[in-house]
């Protein structure tokens, strides 16, 4: 028989470590769910589309060591050794409960046909039996002297069978919490290594248990007396790790420590079909629809294994067995929430759709937000209620929805509605809504963060930094005043609160760090009142209700009161520079776009800097607004889209980041902010869209990603690559000019701008590489062309050269010479010019004169360019200072290089004739193509160059 092979992709990450993984289909086999004990990340893969980005589940803190779904596929149960047992709701994700904790990690799960218990067991003294309804324990089956492996419901829900690390097999009455079986040593020892687990299995009709063998066979069991029926041996060469029966009983699958999957026939006991892979598979699951099968290997890979049985015999879905477990609706916890009924009818519509009001519940969990976020938080009530209404207009609402409608018109601040869209109210970057009772952020930023706690009277506030090492321990402070906002720096922070019945509205400044005493500092206002606040690196700012821009030294000095054009939305600060936005003009009714203008006004110097509209994506807010780390101005908008200010075309806002490939339905991303390669954020589940300040939220790293078109060479990583260092380096660019014309030293900036340069180039010999490999030459050419570095061009024509591409090569030598020559061709002018800055003055003018010492025979011919010989000058200028030139002398430069001599002809020809040329001595090392000779002449260029052509050897044409 022919071993076939397949190709797997990968799943999750395991870092070349091998670790036991699982592998799910779903009962509509739209869905294949993957794990592994070294990831905690649960993936769902969409299986009939297997290059879509896969939904991820993020709920444990460690390795995911086994998954189970409910028999009609409503419910993903996990458990991992971070302890726990967790459920979630399906396909959706949508988190559920811990439904059980363990003292040690768990290594087995499994459903009964009706999905009301759950088994799991593990490390632990004893197997869990847990009821899904309310997650209590029924019983606790102790026995097992090992590590419990496997463990596997009969389809008649009578028995359960499981196996530990020591090879010994139990079979127990559900009934009576019992042992009927206990087999001892018939299976292999995997206390070694649990990457390797025990296989054990009911066949589908319940009658035979199957159990991997010490012989590196397969032994099946009676199901009532636990006799040994008949074997299944092979071309196993090692013992078989894990089994799956086929759905109608007729095949069963079993994987081995020799990297072999066989697939047999239960009638004749003879292997079928076999793959060979190049890991170890860990776990299979049959398609519940058609002849395929899902398999995953202990390095995170899976794929799926079509046509498993010849097409000659049955398909392994062929005549299922009946069961009465059919007719159940699943979990009674989803049957609960069926008594409400929503407006889809449909529980999967809620976890995809929550947020949109189709249950009485969620609504009542938006008003609840609305009535606590009326003060600081306008920009998540304004878009959540934009939603529902959205959603009210499309929809008819349920019984439910009725009732809750009837109770908001009673109630003022519980009114959803509203006529025309609304300006977004002022928020603060960083800052969550009020929740009564729980702790709330002031601030949260990369620096730290600023959380306050409400008791009756008073709030208790706590400052806290990410690296405890970077700033000082800042003592609680007790909040009389109600703080709603705040801002950190590495210099200290600030609070400010908004008006209501006790207190004004009040600013305050505290200090990290002060040589004297009491010097922190406050300020009130009777007839306005804050709404955003900033911290600079001497300065203290705030923009209040009456649109005033209030500036104030560290010390507490009023320094400037500036009036702005509109109401305040956020503001942001960063070393010298305060970057506020307002409202330009009402929002435009047709696609609910706000109109918003960005200022970044200089602090110390009293100047604007920059001025312009903040785009937003149509329909959304802003939801963040700051600096990077290396103080890019950036914007963060309700759709997910990370945007960045730069210089280019004449100041613009580039798109660095894209949410909508990555978000999910259930997900929302909250920023907290960025640097040049990464945008730091934190995942929250939906319809949340803010992080809880206790336990303390997880940063989420994602990569900058501009939302590129699909590219038809399928490099889009590269040319997201390409985009955003090419952006970064003009940055880098623009502040060395800018610094150069402050007579700063800008070395730092000139090495980061040369390993972006490095960077660049390597990056761009990657897509000429794809370019060549998909045949599109002319974009190659267009590449070749902004490689910056001379050794970079040299490999690329290496790469060409070595690709078989001889027509490119040679392009891209004429390129490389056309450098060449004008890299040297500026080189000797700009010498030229500083010798005429040198020259003495008559008569009050300077003698204009120009020569060229004459290009003498070469000794040897000059050879032609070829890719990997080229030795010229680097394409990267780098200052040198040289000695006066002394007239009459002239050196010898170490190397010669062919020009293109036609261009370099043509472009003196003209230079010569606008006007009177005279000749004067100069040093030799100012032009490139000079050879040592010991009679001089002297002449003009044209000149040289005339009989550089006539002494060309002919082995050089």
């Amino acid at each position: 028989m022919k071993i076939r092979s397949m190709k797997l992709r990968e799943a999750h990450k395991n870092n070349g470590v091998s670790s036991y993984c699982t592998v799910q289909w779903d009962l509509t086999a739209e869905h294949i769910v993957t794990s592994s004990s070294s990831d905690s990340v649960i993936s769902i893969h969409d299986a009939l589309v297997p290059s879509a980005t896969p939904k991820f589940l993020r709920n444990h803190k460690d390795g995911v060591t086994n998954l189970a779904l409910s028999p009609n596929s409503t419910c993903l149960a996990s458990g991992s050794t971070d302890r726990s047992v967790k459920l979630y709701k399906f396909p959706g994700g949508e988190f559920e409960s811990n439904i059980s904790r363990f003292t040690l990690p768990i290594r087995a799960l499994s459903f009964n046909r009706s999905g009301t218990m759950l088994a799991a067991g593990g490390d632990d003294d004893g197997i869990k039996l847990i009821i899904t309804i309310d997650g209590s324990i029924s019983r606790v089956l102790k026995g097992h002297r090992g590590s419990v492996t496997a463990i596997a419901f009969d389809p008649k829900s009578e028995y359960l069978a499981s196996v530990d690390s020591v090879g010994t097999v139990m079979i127990w009455n559900l009934e009576l919490g019992t042992t009927i079986h206990t087999l001892k040593n018939i299976a292999p020892n995997s206390s070694s290594d649990f990457s390797t687990l025990t296989a054990l299995g009911w066949s589908p009709d319940g009658e035979m248990l199957a159990v991997s063998g010490l012989k590196n066979d397969i032994v099946m069991y009676d199901r009532d007396t636990a006799e040994k029926l008949f074997t299944l041996r092979g071309d196993h060469t090692k013992p078989v790790c894990f089994l799956a029966w086929s759905l109608n009983g007729k095949y069963l699958a079993t994987s081995g420590l020799d990297r072999q999957v066989l697939i047999w026939d239960i009638a004749t006991k003879h292997d079928i079909e076999r793959q060979k892979f190049d890991e170890m598979i860990s776990c299979m699951s049959w398609k519940p629809h058609g002849n395929a099968l899902a398999v995953i290997d202990v390095m995170g890979k899976y794929g799926v294994w079509d046509s498993v049985v010849p097409s000659s015999m049955k398909s392994p879905t062929e005549g299922v067995p009946d069961s009465n477990s059919h007719k159940s609706n699943g979990l009674v916890f989803f049957e609960e929430e069926e008594k409400e009924p929503s407006i889809s009818g449909s529980l999967s519509d809620d976890g995809e759709d929550s947020f949109l009001g189709s249950e009485p519940t969620s609504r009542k969990r938006l008003r609840k937000q609305i009535e606590y976020d009326d003060s600081d938080e306008g920009e998540d009530i304004n878009d959540g209620m934009s939603l529902l209404s959205k959603s009210e207009s499309r929809k008819k609402p349920s019984i439910g929805d009725k009732e809750s409608m009837k109770k908001s018109k009673a109630t003022p601040t519980s009114t959803l509605s509203f006529t025309g869209p609304k300006m977004q109210e002022a928020f603060q970057p960083g800052s969550t809504p009020a929740q009564p009772g729980k702790r709330r952020f002031l601030c949260y930023n990369m620096l730290g963060s600023i959380t306050t706690m409400k008791h009756d009277e008073y709030s208790h506030i706590e400052i806290d930094f990410h690296d405890t090492g970077r700033g000082p321990r800042i003592p609680a402070m007790t909040d009389r005043f109600g703080f709603t906002m705040a801002s950190l720096n590495e210099n200290g922070s600030v609070f400010a609160n908004l008006c209501n019945e006790k207190n004004m509205s009040t600013l305050m400044y505290r200090p990290f760090k002060s040589w004297a005493n009491n010097s922190e500092w406050s300020m009130r206002f009777e007839e306005e009142e804050v709404r955003a606040v900033a911290l600079g690196s001497s300065w203290v700012a705030a923009v209040t209700s009456l649109n005033f821009l209030r500036i104030f030294t560290e010390g507490g000095l009023q320094r400037h009161v500036v009036s702005l054009d509109g109401p305040v939305v956020t503001a942001s600060g960063f070393g010298d520079e305060l970057a506020v936005v307002t409202h330009s003009s009402p929002t435009l009714p047709s696609n609910e776009q706000q109109m918003l203008e960005f200022s970044v006004f200089n602090v110390p110097n009293g100047t604007e800097t920059i001025r312009g509209r903040l785009p937003l994506t149509p329909g959304s807010c802003l939801t963040w607004f700051g600096f990077s780390e290396e103080g890019q101005l950036t914007s963060f908008d309700s759709m997910g889209f990370l945007r960045a200010f730069t210089k280019q075309y004449g100041g613009r806002w580039l798109p660095l980041f894209s949410a909508s490939k990555l978000k999910k339905k259930e997900e929302n991303y909250w920023m907290v902010g960025l640097n040049s390669s990464k945008l730091f954020s934190i995942l929250c589940k939906s319809p949340d869209k803010f992080p809880q300040a206790f336990p303390k939220p997880v940063l989420t790293l994602l990569d900058l990603s501009i939302p590129i078109a699909s590219s038809d060479l399928g490099a889009e990583n590269l040319e997201n690559e390409f985009i955003i260092s090419n952006m970064r380096l003009s940055e880098i660019q623009r502040r060395i000019q800018e610094m150069d014309a402050l007579g700063q030293d800008t070395t730092s900036l000139d090495d980061e701008a040369f390993n972006i340069e490095t960077a660049l180039d390597r990056c761009i010999l990657r897509l000429i590489h794809s370019c060549c490999n998909g045949d599109k030459l002319v974009r190659a050419i267009e590449l070749v062309k902004l490689l910056t570095h001379e050794k970079s061009v040299r490999g690329a024509i290496k790469l060409v050269t070595t690709l078989k591409l001889p027509n490119l090569a040679e392009r891209f030598n004429t390129i490389l010479e056309e450098r060449l020559l004008k890299e040297a061709t500026e080189t000797m002018l700009k010498e030229t010019t500083e010798k005429k800055d040198t020259l003495p003055k008559t008569n009050g003018d300077t003698i204009k004169t120009f020569t060229s010492p004459e290009i003498s025979k070469a000794r040897e011919p000059v050879n032609e360019l070829k890719s990997p010989q080229l030795t010229s000058p680097s394409f990267v200028k780098k200052k040198a200072t040289q000695e006066p030139a002394k007239v009459g002398k002239v050196l010898e430069p170490k190397e010669t290089t062919k020009p293109d001599l036609k261009a370099l002809v043509n472009k003196n020809v003209a230079d010569l004739k606008e006007g009177e040329v005279k000749q004067v001595e100069v040093q030799r090392s100012s032009n490139p193509f000079a050879k040592s000779s010991k009679n001089q002449e002297k002449g003009s260029l044209l000149d040289s160059l005339k009989m550089l052509k006539k002494n060309e050897s002919p082995s050089n044409k």
